[in-house]
Order: structure tokens, then sequence, then C-alpha cells
């Protein structure tokens, strides 16, 4: 890869993530550490990145701009502050600070009844115009919290959460988030082209996301003409999510299964799947975020003239050595 390619990967990666750390793109991009902190470095010099410890950030810039005047404030209430969502909490305040929104974050805990605690705080406190959310919607709640929620006193979009295609609500709730089915789809696609027939699927139990991938399998299964129950014989595995994968992998070596000559692995979220080399899906969590402030500030200023939105973002596929077999037994 030529230096030029490089900067223009290493510019891609900074804009969409905002930082950008030495190791992770040496790894990425087949090369040295020395030679990313070579190219840091010069696009240091043309003031086109900001050097940090380990890696960049996107400039500063020379003088403080004016600040914004702050048009909305948005409540966002989340299932939990770590794992998953820090970048789709990310995207949403880089969105608002562009836009001049503010977004107010809460923390709920999977449970229904702490969701409509903490989305209820929000309003009551009568700050916010409008809400991001990604309530609990497992068992026989989720219509219920649906009504809940449409009948709020703002508007409303779910994040990472859909409803069903029609619900008898007073109005029709708006949605984006990870196309979850196509991020499995994708897994099986890349997998199949790799020349493997025979491929597992391992979800985590009780989460959201699982329903989705299970869709994605069925669908990329019966495109591909490919056994959705393979249990033995495997020769290729899809896990979800990422510490399960890596669960696999070390139970792999202690079993002396080689990866990815005996068994190829994808994993599901792309969080810590570096850590093991590991081929994964990324799941688009800053796009989500920003689009779901983009799409509540639409809302915002266009009101009831504006349609329902439901927006799937699309994740991208993370080649790492995992998937990468020389030999496969069909």
């Amino acid at each position: 890869m030529f230096q030029v390619q490089r900067h223009e990967l290493l510019l891609a990666e900074l804009r969409r993530c905002g930082a950008v750390r030495v190791s992770d793109l040496a790894r990425d991009l087949g090369v040295s550490e020395l030679t990313i902190r070579r190219d840091i470095a010069a696009l240091a010099a043309r003031n086109l990145v900001h050097r940090v410890h380990g890696g960049a950030t996107l400039p500063t810039p020379s003088r403080p701009l004016p600040a914004k005047r702050t048009a909305f404030t948005i409540g966002m209430v989340v299932p939990s502050l770590d794992f998953y969502w820090p970048p789709i909490v990310s995207g949403a305040r880089a969105a608002g600070a562009a836009l001049g929104v503010n977004v107010q974050l809460r923390g709920s805990s999977y449970d229904p009844e702490e969701d409509r605690r903490q989305i209820g705080r929000l309003v009551d406190a009568g700050q916010v115009q409008g809400l991001l959310l990604a309530p609990s919607l497992d068992g026989d709640d989720a219509d219920r919290m649906i009504d809940w929620i449409t009948r709020l006193p703002v508007p409303t979009i779910l994040v990472e959460r859909q409803p069903r295609r029609w619900t008898s609500t007073p109005r029709q709730i708006e949605w984006v988030r990870s196309d979850h089915e196509l991020g499995m789809e994708i897994a099986v696609h890349h997998l199949y082209e790799q020349g493997h027939r025979r491929i597992g699927l391992r979800l985590s139990d009780g989460s959201p996301t699982s329903a989705y991938l299970l869709r994605g399998w069925h669908r990329a299964c019966t495109d591909l003409d490919l056994p959705a129950d393979a249990g033995t014989g495997l020769t290729a595995l899809i896990v979800h999510s990422d510490p399960e994968a890596i669960a696999v992998a070390q139970s792999c070596a202690d079993r002396g299964v080689r990866i990815p000559d005996d068994l190829a692995i994808v994993s599901y979220d792309d969080e810590v799947a570096h850590l093991a080399a590991l081929t994964a899906i990324r799941p688009p969590k800053n796009h989500v975020g920003r689009l779901a402030v983009e799409m509540m500030v639409s809302r915002l200023l266009d009101g009831d003239r504006r349609p329902t939105q439901g927006v799937l973002v699309a994740p991208e596929l993370v080649v790492r050595q995992s998937s990468l077999s020389h030999r496969v037994r069909v």
C-alpha cells in the first residue's frame, strides 16, 4: 500500500471515529507501528491530525470558534453505559455538537420499569424537546411499552430497537438501527466464499440482537442452500458476541483445534475481536447515534409534515486471520 493510500485511509477512519490508535491501524493495514507513527507525524505537520500518545485525534481549531446557540435539548436513555453503547452515545453527541443540540444522557438497565423511570424523569423535568430511547422490548410487555412511549408529550425515536411494522398506537414510532440481519448474511456469505459449507451459529442468550441475527442466518442459509442446523463436522462458526467468540477460540486452542485451519471463526460486534485476531462484523454504532440525532432534529423542525421514518444502517465486515483458511473441509 502506498503512503498516500495509507494517509487517505487514516484520515477516513479519523473522520469516522474521531480518534485512531497506532496499534489498530498497523494491524488493519498490515504495516508496522513505526510506519503508522511516521504517517501520523507527516499528517500532523500539515495540521491534518493532532498527535496524542498511542494515536491521533482530529485537530482542534487554532482559535476558538464562537459557541453555537443550542436549538434543542434531546434526552437519550440507553440500557447500558458500557459494552456496545458508548460508540452510539459518542455518535449522538458528535451530531448534537455539529447541530447545536444538547444531548442529556441517562443509563438504564435492560428493565422496563427502570426504562420508564429514567424516561419519566427526563420528561417531567420539562427540559427536553425529544427523546432517543433504547427500551427493553422483550416479552409480553413490548406492546405496552411501545404504546406508553407513543403517548409521551415529545417526539421519540427508538435507537437499535424496532417495533412491529404496524401498531395500534396514537402515532407510528420512528426508529434507526443496525441492519443485523444483513450483517449476519455478510458473515455467512464471507465464509461461503472461503469454501465453507457446514457453518455453525452461536447466539447470546437474552440479547435483543439475537432475533435479528437468527433471521439473517436462516435467510443466508436458504439463499446458499446450506443446512441451517449443521451440528457435527463444522468447518466454520459465527459467534455473537466478541467475549463469547474469544472464549470459543481459547477453548479451541486448549483442545488443539487450529484456527482457522480446523475451524474458521467470525465474531459479531467487533468490540474486542481484534485482541484475538478474529474476523468480525462491525455494526455501524457511531453512525446509528448520529442518524438518530439528525432524524430527531428533522422531526422537531418539520413536525408532522415529515413522514414517519425507519432507517436500517449496514454493518461492515472486518477480515482478520480467523476466517482466512488455507485448507477447508467440504
